[in-house]
């Protein structure tokens, strides 16, 4: 009798438990539930029964000499990615779902603590070799010991990865309650073992790696071209998550000294599409007789993602930037409504958000939300932050500039500067001058841009001048934080996470090859960032990215430039295409070769 009541009090309690015990899933969203069903087919934006077949001709600008794009060392060749695959793969009409790729299902508790994958039995790589739980777990070690630095930073939140099952790897992260770790480690590429074992993974090398994804290596001119392949017997074709996409036969990136010659080699023919950054090229440079005819086609395609930073980035590990108010005061010198107007044709909208066009954009005062999460800063965090709306310094009037730059001299002078001979000086006697580094690839696009501000800089003092150096130089400086000033950009998503860490953190602020150009080091926004992590909702999130939002801006860590909301593609008109976008714009490799517009093209 006993034995019974003990056995039927075991089940009782031990319902709830069995009752939650997390169930396998096909993809999983950040917040919410994923878009697709389990017995999906294919996604909404592109055509399952679009032609294979063709060849896609690309370009890349600078160079490269390596063929491995995970380690600092070296300038990794374009379209790398297209090599290999990830656990997960994200859908592009969500703000930040994952369905599975080399994962059949993830599997993950209420809190998020850990995450499962059960990997496809059909996963294999090109070599025919199935991919392993130890493949993973081998690659989560590489990336971190011997990749690029950020790779340490993006996956610090995994405590342990492990093999739980013939085809079963499990995460478990250092803390309970970050919604996006299941995610993150859902984009890792994943690494074959037994190629690497034997081989230096943090070296450059020119031998093409074995990889899984749709395309492989097919030859290559180190510096000059790459050309890819589709894997004809890619295991992964028939899966939703890939019908209608990676269709051509052939991919090729060709590279080319600086965006000019490349657009001189587009009109040519020398290759099918571009996505145009320039303003003035767009409203000049594309005035050729294909485009009148129609053998080249300029699209405006509408993208509905934040628009991330980009601006003139201080670098405040300088100490001639360590202080906000001349960051603040340097801010008035540069002309945006001039600049729209004479260099841009008026194409561009002003950036005064790290995430503007979205909802996660600061705008207004602070809401209740907001203000629980800032109140405790109060007096360590700019005043501002809790009684102004943030807007970008414009020009107004028929004065135009010359009103900025008496703010910009109040300023100055009220952070102990004055002028002495001409040139703005501190009380120590220090000059306030430094470099703006820029990268050669950009030519002469980011000069013209540049010279006008030092003009306005040189009027209230403050000496500065342009330092242009090659790709590479670029790069190796930037990684190493060996600059003044630059123009950069923060790319953001509609849903942040634990990538702001790299970006603004205080922890990364010191580490070489971190993305914190800025030398951001803030305890209020490294608790934001937390914030952000743990966030339980859409409505969480919001909140603590405006908050966020408000210290950087207030903060003056850049001078914000513009934004576009959408993409400039121009095109030979040989394509066929999927008539709806996704909220990121077209997926290009969701096109296709149209076998009539083919034929009748004559470049």
């Amino acid at each position: 009798m006993f034995a019974r009541i003990l056995a039927v009090l075991i089940l009782v309690f031990a319902a709830p438990a069995l009752a939650a015990e997390p169930q396998p899933m096909h993809g999983m969203a950040m917040h919410g539930a994923p878009k697709y069903p389990a017995d999906f087919t294919h996604l909404d934006y592109v055509n399952p029964g679009a032609p294979k077949g063709g060849y896609l001709k690309l370009h890349a600008i600078g160079g490269f000499d390596t063929l491995n794009p995970y380690t600092l060392k070296g300038m990794s060749a374009a379209g790398l990615g297209l090599t290999y695959d990830t656990l997960m793969t994200s859908a592009m009409d969500e703000a930040f779902t994952e369905y599975g790729l080399l994962a059949k299902t993830i599997t993950v508790p209420e809190d998020r603590s850990w995450a499962r994958f059960e990997l496809r039995p059909e996963a294999k790589w090109h070599d025919g070799k199935p991919v392993t739980p130890e493949d993973v777990i081998f690659s989560l070690k590489t990336l971190r010991e011997k990749g690029d630095p950020f790779y340490n930073s993006y996956y610090a939140g995994v405590a342990k990865v492990e093999k739980t099952g013939p085809r079963s790897v499990t995460f478990t992260f250092k803390e309970a309650g970050n919604r996006e770790l299941p995610l993150i480690v859902g984009q890792m590429p994943v690494l074959p073992k037994h190629y690497w074992e034997g081989r230096d993974f943090a070296a450059t090398t020119l031998e093409p790696p074995l990889g899984s994804g749709p395309y492989k290596i097919a030859n290559f001119e180190t510096g000059r071209s790459i050309v890819y392949t589709r894997v004809k017997d890619y295991w992964g074709k028939d899966l939703p998550v890939n019908t209608g996409r990676n269709n051509w036969d052939t991919v090729r990136y060709d590279y080319y000294r600086d965006t000019t010659v490349a657009l001189e080699a587009f009109k040519s023919g020398a290759f099918d599409m571009i996505t145009e950054y320039e303003a003035k090229k767009w409203a000049t440079a594309y005035d050729f007789p294909a485009v009148h005819d129609g053998r080249v086609i300029r699209a405006e395609i509408p993208k509905h993602t934040p628009s991330g930073m980009q601006g003139f980035v201080y670098n405040t590990r300088r100490a001639v930037f360590q202080d906000p108010k001349v960051r603040e005061a340097l801010a008035y010198a540069f002309d945006f409504e001039w600049t729209n107007a004479a260099l841009f044709h008026g194409a561009y909208k002003r950036i005064n958000s790290y995430f503007d066009n979205s909802e996660l954009a600061a705008t207004g005062l602070p809401s209740p939300a907001e203000l629980k999460l800032l109140e405790p800063f109060r007096g360590e965090i700019p005043p501002e932050v809790f009684t102004k709306e943030y807007h970008s310094p414009e020009t107004k009037g028929p004065d135009g500039i010359r009103a900025n730059l008496r703010v910009a001299l109040r300023i100055l002078r009220d952070a102990g500067y004055a002028l002495k001979n001409g040139v703005m000086t501190n009380a120590a006697g220090q000059e306030l001058r430094f470099e703006i580094m820029l990268n050669a690839a950009q030519g002469a696009a980011f000069e013209r841009i540049t010279l006008p501000f030092i003009q306005n800089l040189k009027k209230i003092g403050v000496e500065a001048e342009i330092r242009s150096v090659d790709v590479n130089q670029f790069q190796n400086r930037v990684q190493q934080f060996d600059f003044d000033m630059m123009v950069g950009t923060f790319a953001q998503s509609l849903s942040p996470g634990n990538e702001q860490e790299g970006y603004f953190g205080s922890d990364s602020a010191g580490r070489p090859g971190s993305r914190n150009v800025a030398g951001v080091n803030s305890p209020a926004i490294d608790a934001m960032i937390r914030h952000i992590v743990l966030a339980k909702d859409r409505d969480e999130l919001i909140a603590a990215t405006r908050a966020m939002d408000r210290i950087l801006l207030w903060s003056h860590y850049v001078i914000p430039q513009w934004f576009l909301p959408y993409d400039r593609l121009a095109y030979w008109n040989r394509f066929g295409r999927p008539e709806m976008l996704t909220l990121q714009g077209a997926d290009t490799f969701a096109w296709w070769i149209d076998p009539k517009r083919d034929a009748a093209l004559v470049r």
